[in-house]
């Protein structure tokens, strides 16, 4: 269980770092300002979405953060589980602990 805690809490630490690392490349030079209207088919790729990198990593660390939950939930659950069965089997025994 702690080794996927490990995994689970160094792949949220790479994903909330990926935005920083993102900022330290070089940004190119912005396009002069216009007070036109320009569709957004004709803006160039960086202008159409520029929080894409950090909307992604946000989902990608929500969703890593979820999949541990469920990991979690479903290990205690398992133990729960196996404590029942072991004091059920207790009690057709007539034995307690």
């Amino acid at each position: 269980m702690h080794k996927l805690m490990r995994v689970v809490l160094l792949l949220a630490l790479l994903l909330a770092a990926a935005p920083a690392l993102a900022q330290q490349q070089p940004q190119p030079q912005p396009p002069k300002q216009t007070d036109e209207f320009v569709p957004v088919s004709q803006l160039p790729p960086q202008d159409q979405l520029p929080a894409a990198p950090l909307l992604v990593t946000a989902y990608a660390f929500v969703w890593i953060v979820l999949f541990g939950y469920v990991v979690s939930v479903a290990r205690r659950l398992t133990k729960v589980q196996r404590e029942v069965e072991r004091l059920e089997a207790d009690i057709k025994r007539g034995t307690r602990t």
